[in-house]
């Protein structure tokens, strides 16, 4: 398997793009493995404007606390890479921009950071919409970048 590569993650969010704007839907992102790759991504469609509402890059804890308002309890309990950090994450920036989906991604990119519980490539995502909430769990193998290009592609999926 391999990543996917620049090409691949714009038609995704092309494709995503167009069933956002037919549904009349609007999203916001909340990262931090992915340092606003994901928000980046759903921009370069024409039209992003119209369903792209914005995103947080919460890379420490304290912006996942202070402005996405991830529960320290859940930060001790769980750890920053956690599906209840993730889900807290999407929650929170779709009250922050009151958008209808917002999806959050969190992880380790690499090289280092890992640890036998939670290695390398180790990423959850979580979308937030009215009534529902999905997560996914992925351990990539690739190198920094190709793993975070995976990360988004998971995401646009997710959504």
């Amino acid at each position: 398997m391999n990543p996917p590569s620049p090409q691949q993650l714009l038609e995704s969010s092309r494709s995503l793009g167009r069933q956002l704007l037919a549904a009349g839907l609007t999203i916001a992102t909340a990262e931090s493995c992915t340092g606003g790759l994901l928000a980046s991504t759903l921009t370069d469609i024409e039209g992003s404007s119209d369903c792209v509402l914005g995103g947080v890059i919460s890379h420490s804890n304290e912006v996942k606390q202070n402005l996405l308002g991830v529960r320290p309890s859940t930060l001790a309990q769980h750890g920053a890479v956690s599906p209840e950090t993730a889900a807290e994450m999407a929650r929170g920036v779709r009250r922050l921009l009151a958008s209808d989906l917002a999806v959050a991604v969190t992880g380790i990119a690499g090289p280092g950071g890992g640890s036998p519980d939670k290695p390398v490539g180790l990423v959850y995502l979580h979308l937030s919409a009215s009534g529902a909430e999905l997560s996914r769990r992925d351990v990539w193998p690739y190198d920094r970048t190709d793993n975070k290009r995976a990360t988004v592609e998971a995401a646009l999926s997710l959504v």
